[in-house]
């Protein structure tokens, strides 16, 4: 087992990098990347400990992405070493949107008549604060009775205590990613909610922009889905990647390296993926 698509406490995921580290060598998994939201503050630790345990280690980030059909759009970065200067500036930029976007929630939610702070939301998340850290807030506070009714009821896209996130273009984010000598890959296909004829043209759209993936293995993506993806890779000539888009208890049925115990991402992924970045 691989997986190429986790998250830990550097944003939302509730293993810290070392944690996550250790349970994919606990769990047998040849390979893994760190992904984290919109920043690379885990990669250092998680790095550092890959090498410790001998597991092989892609560095990596999730962007969110400016997108203006029906679904989202989040792209993902693969890097081999922790340190890249020029993401982490454009992040850390994105970082202090991020946390007006918070107090903006967060004032939204109080004139709602939820009663909630910045402090009670920094104890929860130990490290970037994310609407699923509200949303586990509102569980605590019995505001509502699960995670899924806290998103429906206030926190997705219209709901009324959303506030639109600061989001870098399609071409900035690939852009930036291959500046950086990285390795640009749209993340889990399926959430960009474009019909088959939609979703190739823009796949195409996007390699012509310098996109290098795919992901094509997600829990997610149905069995005839990902058959679809795999002949569009080819056809396009993409790199294909997987993961499970693990985030510890915040997505309780997500299994690290399985997904929902069907994921199956062959190792050649990542071997091509560092076959790639050792050229660049």
């Amino acid at each position: 087992m691989i997986d190429l698509h986790t998250h830990s406490t550097a944003s939302d995921g509730t293993f810290s990098p070392e944690e996550l580290v250790y349970l994919a060598k606990k769990e047998k998994l040849q390979a893994l990347a760190l992904t984290d939201h919109d920043t690379i503050d885990g990669l250092k630790p998680a790095y550092k400990t890959a090498k410790e345990v001998d597991l092989s280690f892609l560095c990596g980030v999730e962007i969110s992405i400016k997108f203006e059909g029906p679904g989202h759009f989040h792209l993902l970065g693969y890097f081999l070493e922790p340190e890249i200067p020029k993401i982490n500036e454009t992040l850390l930029k994105l970082k202090k949107a991020r946390e007006e976007r918070n107090k903006k929630m967060i004032e939204k939610l109080n004139n709602l008549g939820i009663k909630i702070t910045l402090e009670e939301l920094k104890e929860i998340a130990q490290g970037e604060i994310g609407r699923p850290h509200m949303a586990n807030l509102l569980v605590k506070k019995g505001v509502v009775k699960s995670f899924e009714e806290a998103f429906q009821k206030y926190l997705k896209k219209d709901a009324p205590a959303y506030v639109p996130k600061a989001l870098l273009s399609p071409e900035e984010a690939i852009k930036l990613i291959l500046e950086a000598k990285g390795i640009p890959v749209l993340a889990h296909p399926v959430t960009l909610k474009l019909n088959l004829l939609d979703l190739k043209n823009y796949l195409k759209k996007l390699r012509d922009f310098g996109l290098i993936g795919v992901e094509v293995f997600y829990p997610e993506h149905t069995i005839d889905f990902t058959k679809f993806l795999i002949e569009c890779a080819k056809e396009l000539g993409l790199l294909l990647t997987g993961g499970s888009d693990f985030h510890g208890e915040n997505k309780p049925d997500i299994k690290l390296g399985k997904g929902l115990n069907n994921l199956n991402v062959p190792f050649e992924c990542y071997k091509n993926l560092e076959k790639v970045l050792k050229s660049l």
